[in-house]
């Protein structure tokens, strides 16, 4: 009697868009060009439009609106992986285009038990990802970022650290899924879910993996590091996180807004004091000669300026 073969398990790609039109057909256009496609993709559209005019695929793509004005992130990555249909869940935020191997790199690594898995990433320039792209175009010009761990020389290599958990692009079995409640929703606008959803998995003893392959391709898209545009939010969700797990996150963001006079603490409580002004925003914003904004460079400019000053 031969042995029946295991059923290849099923997979979801899940992203969330506001606007980023161009950026989500290239997601689409990079899961269409899979060794293995998905079974679906699932869309969080967290604006009143759905998209349209979005590329032809051979798999079903979904499309789920997420109400609210700040960006609900946490809602929306829960509200996808609870439509999802697929057994392994696949994560990419709407600026990632997944080279040819990642949907089925994610189906061999993400399965019960495996925890959560990080793929790489790889960041491009400013008109990499412009109509006519092609990998061998991406590897040209791609650059992994200067501040993250590199992947494993193969596999899977265990992340032991919580707040290195990213989600723009990461893949997690529905059984693993199903063990972390999901984003706390608690958690609105940008800042504070990535690390509070890894801090989760390190208290449930739910792993979480580097891994070779999976990778993805960072559009360049102009924003700052650190994230001057929205301090108000990233105060709110520091303490949040803090009223959780008895500490703040972020610090090293919130260490530059303090630098650069953007934030007072008073009685133990972080309040803005002033709007960025241009000159922050020609410090912290990406340009166009560079692959990926850095909050470590922007650091090192702040505390060499202090030095100067002080002497």
């Amino acid at each position: 009697m031969s042995t029946p073969r295991p059923k290849q398990q099923t997979v979801s790609a899940l992203t969330l868009a506001r606007g980023r039109e161009a950026h989500l057909r290239n997601v689409i256009l990079g899961l269409t060009r899979q060794t293995r496609q998905p079974d679906e993709l699932v869309i969080g559209v967290m604006q009143d439009r759905l998209y349209d005019d979005l590329p032809d695929t051979d798999f079903p793509i979904r499309q789920i609106r997420i109400d609210g004005k700040e960006l609900p992130l946490s809602r929306a990555r829960n509200s996808v992986a609870e439509a999802a249909a697929g057994d392994c869940l696949v994560f990419l935020d709407v600026d990632c285009i997944p080279a040819p191997e990642l949907v089925a790199d994610y189906a061999g690594y993400a399965i019960p038990g495996n925890g959560l898995i990080m793929g790489e990433v790889n960041y491009l320039p400013a008109g990499a990802a412009t109509e006519g792209w092609t990998y061998a175009g991406f590897d040209a010009v791609a650059e992994r970022h200067s501040d993250r761990q590199g992947p494993p020389a193969e596999g899977l290599k265990r992340c032991e650290d919580y707040r290195c958990f990213w989600s723009l692009n990461f893949a997690i079995h529905r059984a693993d899924w199903d063990r972390t409640d999901g984003f706390d929703e608690a958690f609105t606008g940008y800042g504070g879910e990535d690390t509070d959803f890894g801090r989760q998995l390190d208290h449930l003893g739910v792993p979480i993996y580097w891994a070779k392959g999976a990778k993805v391709y960072h559009q360049h898209h102009p924003h700052c590091m650190p994230p001057i545009h929205h301090v108000p939010s990233i105060l709110r969700n520091t303490e949040v996180f803090a009223a959780k797990w008895g500490h703040r996150t972020m610090e090293h963001w919130l260490t530059a807004f303090r630098i650069m006079g953007l934030i007072e603490e008073v009685d133990g409580t972080l309040r803005q004091i002033r709007e960025p002004d241009a000159a922050d925003f020609a410090l912290c914003e990406q340009q166009s000669h560079m692959p990926y904004a850095n909050t470590a460079r922007v650091l090192r400019h702040l505390k060499a300026t202090a030095q100067v000053a002080a002497e």
